[in-house]
């Protein structure tokens, strides 16, 4: 199963990466929005988990992009926010 974690704090997504390995996914890392956007576009993946807060694309901007080219992979938010943003109330179903 191939995963797409982006992630900003390099400590962070090693820690991601290395436990998702261990468990039998093969992983790609990207450190930005923009880089991660990219990838997505680019390569298929199963799942990509990308941090809300991301510099230069955030995670929900990534998303709405990719949604808006028809790339329907499914998606897990990753957030040190402590309340559910707004923002990923618009990605669940009613």
């Amino acid at each position: 199963m191939k995963l797409l974690v982006i992630e900003d704090e390099i400590r962070l997504a090693d820690i991601l990466s290395d436990w998702f390995q261990k468990k039998g996914f093969e992983v790609t890392v990207c450190h930005d929005g923009l880089s991660g956007y990219e990838k997505a576009q680019n390569e298929n993946f199963d799942v990509i988990l990308p941090d809300v807060m991301l510099p230069g694309l955030e995670g929900f901007q990534l998303v709405r992009k990719l949604r808006e080219k028809k790339i329907a992979t499914p998606v897990l938010f990753l957030t040190a926010r402590v309340e559910l943003p707004r923002e990923i109330c618009r990605f669940l179903p009613p």
